[in-house]
């Protein structure tokens, strides 16, 4: 992941699916991603890049029925946005400043989970 200029537009990973989940690894991701599918949630982990700091990387994510499993540093800010029922659980910094992590979940059924190792 990179922090991209003005004279660079964003890149956006589209990934989708009927049935079943996805997996993402934070090396195989752009600054935008967006993960679709009728059944499944996804499972994202950022444990191994390096965000940088005032960077903003962006997940939305569109099901049926799935939540997000998101793995990430303990520096990293999470916001998650969107409408879905089911919960968010983080425990991590709220206060602006460093990496931050943006969910759009959009769903029926799924929470949003946050890890940090």
């Amino acid at each position: 992941m990179t922090k991209s200029n003005s004279e660079k537009p964003q890149k956006t990973d589209v990934k989708v699916s009927l049935i079943g989940g996805h997996r993402l690894q934070g090396a195989t991701l752009h600054e935008r991603t967006v993960t679709a599918s009728l059944l499944g949630g996804a499972d994202i982990d950022l444990t191994d890049i390096d965000i940088p700091d005032g960077a903003e990387l962006r997940i939305t994510k569109l099901s049926l029925i799935g939540g997000v499993s998101l793995k990430v540093r303990r520096d990293v800010r999470v916001e998650v946005h969107g409408l879905r029922l089911g919960g968010v659980k983080d425990d991590g910094p709220t206060q602006p400043g460093g990496p931050t992590v943006r969910i759009d979940a959009w769903g029926l059924i799924g929470g949003v989970s946050v890890v940090r190792p």
